[in-house]
């Protein structure tokens, strides 16, 4: 699901339940996700779904705190961060692929800081709501709602007002080439163990294009975006978080 994105996100946050960290799970084979009424508004001409980039099962990221990097990898990490400041809102679609390999989307609203919700496409029941403290996964079929604080979730960073990813956070791999530039964060917490975030920007553009969340069993969910919209104004009751209407899952 949406991990984190952001946001994820995260986001990338498709599915009933959460994982531990909490990153949205993968929704069944055959499940595609619930839309918003009308959409989200985008600029420009609209775009087909993207194929996510799936990374490589194989790949050895650096996990060494003592990490160094060079002059350019730390500018390509500072472009990143003055992107992701820059931001205030961002809405737009998603393409998510889960780590049984099936494919989920639906749309997707950020208004930073803290405040994001995903909503999977029809016939998923799923709906992923962060007020700027708390995140839910919430089953409107079920009527029941899994809830975690946002501070446990990748998607944090992808929501945060400000953020200098060099100093906020633990990136642990720098790169680029001529498609992308590529972050990757590890967060180590004693309870539940080692997750990364792993943020891929457009080489070209700059914008953000999909965000890869590793639990701490190694499975990645990844969360590809398009259609984004940097200026639309959102309703603040978007996010809101209803708690009495759904109650807290069984178990």
């Amino acid at each position: 699901m949406a991990g984190v994105l952001l946001v994820t996100a995260a986001m990338v946050t498709a599915a009933s339940v959460a994982q531990t960290v909490p990153v949205p799970k993968p929704a069944p084979k055959g499940r595609d996700g619930g839309a918003p009424t009308g959409g989200p508004a985008v600029t420009g001409a609209t775009q087909t779904p993207p194929n996510p980039i799936i990374p490589d099962p194989r790949r050895n990221v650096p996990s060494s705190i003592f990490q160094t990097f060079d002059a350019n990898q730390k500018a390509q990490a500072a472009k990143v961060s003055a992107y992701l400041s820059s931001l205030s809102t961002l809405v737009g679609n998603f393409v998510q692929v889960g780590p049984d390999g099936s494919k989920t989307q639906g749309d997707f609203y950020i208004q930073k800081p803290g405040k994001v919700r995903f909503e999977y496409d029809a016939p998923s029941p799923i709906d992923i709501v962060a007020d700027g403290s708390s995140l839910v996964v919430r089953d409107r079929k079920l009527a029941t709602q899994d809830v975690y604080p946002l501070s446990q979730t990748p998607l944090r960073f992808l929501l945060s007002d400000r953020i200098d990813l060099m100093k906020d956070t633990n990136v642990v791999n720098v790169s680029a080439d001529d498609v992308f530039v590529s972050v990757t964060i590890e967060e180590k917490q004693a309870l539940v163990g080692t997750s990364r975030l792993m943020l891929m920007f457009g080489a070209k553009d700059g914008q953000l294009k999909q965000w890869t969340v590793t639990d701490p069993q190694g499975y990645d969910t990844t969360i590809a975006v398009y259609n984004l919209d940097a200026t639309k104004k959102l309703d603040p009751g978007m996010f809101k978080i209803d708690f009495t209407n759904y109650g807290q899952s069984p178990g």
